[in-house]
């Protein structure tokens, strides 16, 4: 590149070298240092991204600056935890001074979870009106920084974040992911690192499915049979387990302080067969059946004329409300195939009063919407694509008159479902999901006729017939759990495959650095190497 000085003769050619110089040192990007990651390169999309100035750079001088509050002290002290590892930095946690990133609660538009990032060459602040705020404003500034922040040992750097602002707000209140534990036995730490995946994303539901035909998995201690005989088998004939009432309210506890709230399921009137095998009087004959290791569905049926099915009922929604703080409890209600449609409306009708007795809101598989929702009732839909116009027209007549959705379409965001017909784990019976088909849809307009305020989130379901371990987790969950969560919490004018799928390869190495494993869909320009 030539330049031309208007310069005294003398001292042109010495500037002319160095002008040369800075040329060409400019001119090559491989010299020219690190970038730091675009503003808007984060999933889910924020709402809104305006990018400016020059980036932030964490440093060994750097302090997390927090208000006096114990809510903006704990967010800080998580992020402390996240940073220091792999800057090697101190990073203490203070409130007091100026600059470094800074965490404050105040007064603002923003809802109960949405934030403010603003970067700047001399700081960071994230502002929030709700700790959930902070926390999930503490996700996105996770993902403007390096992969390698992830890391548990001290990784060389540098620490840039973009300059400029984003404000985000969610699009539904309603952001969930439900594990099954009764097909197979996850344990407490298994839970927790999924649930420790699922924040980055700003999930905020953690549907927990507790009961099964394969196995109970929640002690109680009215009928203590349930777990420690119904809990000790699983799909395959493994040796199953439950959680005591301490090991659920450490998945409780934990689940609060990534800002998730559990959603305890008890399957029923179908989906019982641990539960009938456990207590004979359950059944209508009186005779337990064996317990069972398969994978079929529809067989089984609490006993709806007997009292004692009730009695049952409201001890175990009883205890489990107890140990749950969360506002729903789900009683299930899907493939009650062995259960007469009478029968059905019957349960239901007895069942939700329960729930509401002991504090709680109903949730409940679609198949609700057949009987009568209670008020305030959520009802899940997890029907395909063509599932059939009167199946659909009973679901958006019930959403008309008041019960809200939860949609969790089974061809399209079933995480156990099978990428493509080679996949080594998953079903197909919905059909094969890759990433993009999980994706590309709008939760506001799949139910055509539903109304828009009836639509109150998205929830990806990861049912375990197949899974086993932590790997199998993360291989059907990943990729396709982002997408998932964008659908629930960014606006629908983000929704763009095309640019989803550059942000989503960028997500490929922070896996890499967290130890997740993940399906590499040709569908995603991942990074090479």
């Amino acid at each position: 590149m030539t330049r031309h000085h208007k310069t005294p003769r003398l001292l042109g050619t010495l500037l002319l070298v160095a002008a040369a110089s800075v040329s060409a040192v400019g001119s090559a990007p491989a010299a020219a240092g690190p970038m730091a990651t675009p503003l808007g390169r984060v999933v889910p999309a924020p709402a809104s991204v305006r990018a400016s100035g020059s980036p932030y750079r964490i440093t060994p001088d750097t302090h997390i600056r927090v208000d006096a509050s114990r809510e903006a002290h704990r967010v800080g002290e998580y992020l402390a935890d996240i940073l220091r590892p792999s800057t090697g930095y101190r990073l203490p946690v203070t409130s007091h001074g100026t600059g470094g990133i800074r965490l404050r609660l105040a007064a603002g538009p923003l809802g109960d979870e949405g934030y403010r990032l603003d970067s700047r060459p001399f700081g960071v602040t994230i502002t929030a009106r709700k700790e959930a705020g902070l926390f999930h404003g503490v996700q996105t500034l996770r993902q403007l920084l390096p992969a390698a922040v992830e890391k548990k040992s001290v990784q060389p750097g540098p620490w840039l974040i973009a300059g400029g602002t984003i404000k985000d707000t969610p699009r539904y209140a309603y952001r969930g992911a439900m594990l099954d534990v009764s097909r197979h036995f996850f344990t407490v730490g298994q839970v927790k690192r999924y649930i420790d995946a699922l924040a980055l994303y700003k999930i905020n539901k953690l549907h927990l499915h507790l009961s099964d035909d394969q196995g109970w998995r929640i002690a109680i201690d009215s009928w203590p049979r349930l777990a420690a005989y119904g809990g000790s088998t699983q799909v395959g004939g493994g040796a199953g387990g439950h959680y005591t009432k301490a090991d659920y309210q450490e998945i409780v506890r934990h689940a609060a302080s990534r800002h998730l709230e559990v959603v305890p399921e008890i399957d029923m009137p179908g989906h019982t067969n641990a539960a009938l095998a456990s207590y004979a009087e359950l059944n209508c004959d009186g005779v337990a059946p064996p317990l069972y290791t398969g994978t079929d569905v529809g067989f089984s049926s609490l006993c709806v004329p007997k009292q004692v099915t009730y009695d049952f009922v409201d001890d175990v929604i009883r205890e489990l409300a107890a140990l749950t703080p969360g506002r729903s409890l789900h009683i299930g209600g899907d493939e009650a195939h062995s259960t007469s449609h009478e029968d059905y409306v019957a349960f239901m009708d007895r069942v939700q009063p329960i729930v509401a007795k002991y504090g709680k809101t109903v949730i409940a598989w679609h198949q609700l919407t057949g009987a009568h929702p209670a008020e305030g009732a959520l009802a899940q839909y997890w029907g395909l694509d063509d599932t059939g116009a009167d199946e659909k027209a009973r679901v958006v007549k019930a959403a008309r008159n008041g019960t809200g959705l939860v949609l969790s379409p089974a061809d399209r965001i079933y995480l156990d479902m099978k990428y493509t017909a080679d996949t080594p784990l998953g079903q197909d019976w919905a059909g094969l999901v890759e990433v993009r088909r999980s994706y590309d849809w709008d939760p506001g307009t799949y139910l055509a006729g539903a109304p828009a305020a009836a639509i109150r989130g998205v929830e990806a379901p990861l049912w375990t017939e197949t899974i086993v371990t932590d790997a199998d987790i993360d291989y059907m969950a990943f990729p396709r759990l982002p997408g998932v969560a964008e659908l629930g919490w960014s606006p629908a004018a983000t929704h763009d495959w095309d640019a989803y799928k550059v942000r989503l390869a960028a997500q490929g190495p922070r896996w890499d650095a967290l130890g997740i494993g993940y399906y590499r869909s040709p569908q995603v320009p991942w990074p090479s190497g």
